[in-house]
């Protein structure tokens, strides 16, 4: 690389200084890698998480039974038969013919089985104005909503000959069909529209064609092979279809970032008179360096999910570390051979008045491009640093203020779609004629003989008090397996959609009614399943997570930081200005989803909480990707020092130098986040908006006001290590201060050094 006798220190700097001395092998190492990747993903095929392993408690217990027994639960169905005035009633003539009618048009459709009858089942509301006739659709529930088509088409006939009554159909197949055809191009859309405005903002930032590619292409190649590996490792820890998603969403954004630091100080080097090979060195030693150290972090960040217990987190987490050492990797290899092959021809596809070449001619010898924006807001912060720190930690406590009253809960089907879909118009009706219909309690009993008098008895007294302790207003259904001495026992809660009061009513089945009566039978298991269930299990989970992971992620990421910078108070503010970060975007997740301010400009009307994962899962991304932005402007800020500068210089420096790649790389992933955040699914929209709120105020008010500000305060005590902390592993330097461009000068004509 033009100075063979320097020796080089640090993986980042090794890797860069190998590939572009090996070009070519580098390039086909990684596209062999790739390929490879993804054969052998294809070849091993992806394993899901299974429903028994989703959750702990009874709802994984529930599920585990059912699998063990072989027994396929069918998609179940309902029509909701209603009077639309106040004339008619289930008793009368004209609504029994409709009921029949249901009933024959359905089985004619040869889909279905297991009809009931509302006058058999005894599904009739108590203001005699709605029935439910039910049933199954053949086949395997998985598939269900393939086959539903026909079924809904003749409850649809039969609607058209009765208009005097409402005749809907809902289910867990008919749910799937809406939903897939109105929501799947949706997240299509998104995912597909993410990489077109991310290279658009990169020909922004670059003006030039090849220049922008670069970082789309590392992103995409490093999804590809993540998306291979993620298929071998799912036979060790299975993965998911939202796992899938997050990966593509983390990957497509650290790995943009990650190219976009190392292009632009490469190209900073170049325009101050460096040669490539100079330049790309210097670059391999900082910005390869801040990489490394920003990427591991965010894979100690991602791992926390891993001590959640919840098989959907850990499978989220993995995939997402995956992804970003793949494109760290990948940015620290492959990028600079790519540089070495191209030299000058990076800056082919020139874009006329973007490309910025008449600036960098003016700026040759200057060593960077400063952005004149962030240079009158650093002048106003470091003449002011007190001020500032007040002003900013205020409106950030304040903003994250309503964090405090955060309440979170799964979202029911009205309030993750919204009223606009004919289906969760009938999910509403359904619930208010049948509370908890829609969703019903389901009690898996096990016996060693389910046809015992001792087990029927129990059964029967369970129906009977599930409604009288007043958890349900029924009807209670029981389904025998005898073969499997299994019985399934559908009990709808009080409360309905309501989810705190239909958990209540599940407390009441699980701590008072199931002991009064199945639990007096030895040998006999019930556990209680169901969404509602399912629900609070996860939260008790999540619950019980959320110290371990936040622990975890922030005692490795302090020491990451104090190994990589060697101060105790680098650290410090790191974990300090993370949290207040997250902390603000709690506050704005809160304030627009749960109290609605806001809420109309995002479409986020009467959702009224978060949806119980998000928090801790921002808190994990977030933490992550914020050391991106701190990482790279404190080791700038560092360089700076070490070439001479004093601090408060340093820090003027190191913050506007990292200005233009720091605002480029939050532009992007606003930009990708926000796409999710305009999607119809709320839960989706609560994390595009909380992610998207969170990179803006890290950039911004973190990294252009607070750090600084913070810095200025600190003085010298930003580099304070104790004495009993000499012994740390020295990770500052990632080459010999002689092997950063011996010949380079700074403003002020002192050797380079790092």
């Amino acid at each position: 690389m033009g100075n063979g006798d320097s020796r080089v220190r640090g993986i980042a700097a090794r890797a860069g200084g190998w590939s572009a001395r090996h070009r070519w092998a580098a390039v086909g190492i990684w596209v062999l890698f790739v390929v490879l990747a993804m054969g052998l993903g294809s070849a091993a095929g992806r394993v899901d998480v299974k429903d028994s392993d989703q959750l702990k408690g009874e709802t994984h217990t529930a599920a585990k039974i059912i699998e063990d027994a072989g027994i396929e639960e069918p998609a179940s169905e309902t029509v909701l038969v209603q009077a639309k005035g106040d004339g008619l009633k289930a008793t009368d003539t004209e609504f029994r013919q409709a009921v029949e009618a249901v009933v024959e048009a359905v089985e004619a459709t040869g889909k279905v089985a297991d009809v009931t009858s509302p006058y058999d089942t005894r599904t009739i509301s108590e203001d005699g104005r709605s029935a439910l006739v039910q049933f199954d659709i053949t086949g395997d529930s998985d598939t269900a909503a393939e086959r539903v088509e026909p079924v809904l088409k003749a409850v649809e006939g039969v609607q058209k000959e009765h208009e005097s009554l409402r005749i809907e159909e809902i289910g867990g197949a008919s749910m799937m069909k809406t939903f897939d055809e109105a929501f799947g191009d949706d997240f299509k859309k998104a995912e597909y529209s993410a990489v077109p405005v991310a290279l658009g903002i990169l020909l922004i930032a670059f003006g030039a064609l090849v220049a922008a590619l670069l970082p789309v292409l590392l992103a995409i190649t490093a999804i590809m092979a993540t998306m291979g590996l993620m298929g071998v490792v799912s036979h060790v820890m299975p993965m998911s279809d939202t796992a899938n998603s997050v990966m593509l969403l983390v990957g497509l954004a650290v790995g943009v970032d990650y190219c976009l630091f190392y292009l632009r100080r490469e190209r900073e080097e170049r325009a101050a008179g460096r040669d490539p090979q100079t330049a790309l060195r210097i670059a391999a030693a900082t910005s390869g360096r801040a990489i490394v150290v920003s990427g591991v972090t965010v894979c100690v960040a991602m791992a926390g999910m891993l001590f959640t217990g919840l098989a959907e987190f850990e499978a989220m987490g993995l995939a997402s570390l995956m992804v970003v050492a793949v494109a760290m990797v990948g940015s620290v290899t492959v990028l600079p051979a790519l540089l070495s092959l191209l030299g000058e021809r990076v800056e082919k596809g020139k874009i006329p008045y973007l490309h910025p070449e008449s600036r960098l001619r003016r700026n040759r010898g200057r060593g960077n491009r400063e952005s004149r924006f962030w240079t009158a807001v650093l002048k106003g912060v470091l003449a002011r640093p007190v001020v500032s720190v007040a002003v900013a930690t205020g409106a950030l406590l304040a903003i994250a203020a309503p964090a405090l009253g955060m309440k979170t809960q799964q979202l029911t089907l009205d309030k993750e779609f919204g009223d606009s879909l004919p289906i969760v118009q009938t999910y509403n009706r359904l619930n208010e004629a049948f509370p908890g219909g829609s969703e019903p309690a389901e009690v898996v009993v096990k016996a060693d003989d389910i046809n015992a008098p001792e087990v029927k008895s129990a059964l029967a007294d369970f129906r009977e008090q599930a409604i009288s302790s007043g958890a349900s207003r029924g009807p209670v259904e029981i389904k025998l397996h005898d073969a499997q001495n299994i019985a399934f026992v559908y009990v709808p809660l009080v409360g309905g959609s309501d989810l705190d009061k239909a958990g209540a009513s599940l407390d009441t089945l699980r701590d008072e009614v199931r002991p009064a009566t199945l639990g007096k039978v030895d040998g006999l298991d019930a556990p209680i399943t169901g969404q509602v269930a399912g629900s609070k299990d996860f939260n008790d989970q999540l619950a019980g997570a959320v110290v371990p992971v936040f622990a975890f992620v922030v005692v490795f990421a302090f020491g990451l930081m104090l190994l990589s910078f060697r101060s105790l108070t680098i650290a410090l503010t790191s974990i300090v200005l993370n949290l207040l970060s997250v902390g603000a975007a709690y506050g704005i997740l809160v304030g627009v989803f749960q109290h609605g301010w806001g809420a109309s400009l995002v479409g986020a009307e009467g959702v009224g909480a978060i949806i119980t994962w998000l928090p801790l899962f921002l808190f994990v991304i977030l933490f992550g990707l914020s050391m991106d932005y701190h990482v790279f402007v404190v080791s700038r800020i560092r360089e700076a020092r070490l070439r001479g500068r004093t601090t408060k210089d340093a820090i003027a420096h190191g913050v506007v130098t990292t200005a233009g790649v720091v605002t480029s790389a939050a532009v992007i992933m606003v930009a990708v986040f926000a796409i999710f955040g305009t999607l119809s699914m709320q839960s989706m929209k609560q994390m595009g908006v909380g992610l998207a709120a969170a990179v803006l105020i890290d950039a911004t008010i973190i990294r252009g006001v607070l750090l600084p500000a913070v810095m200025a305060l600190l003085g010298e005590r930003n580099w304070y290590l104790p004495k009993w902390l000499h012994r740390l592993p020295d990770l500052t330097h990632d080459e010999s201060p002689e092997a950063v461009a011996p010949t380079a000068r700074d403003d002020e004509g002192e050797p380079v050094r790092v």
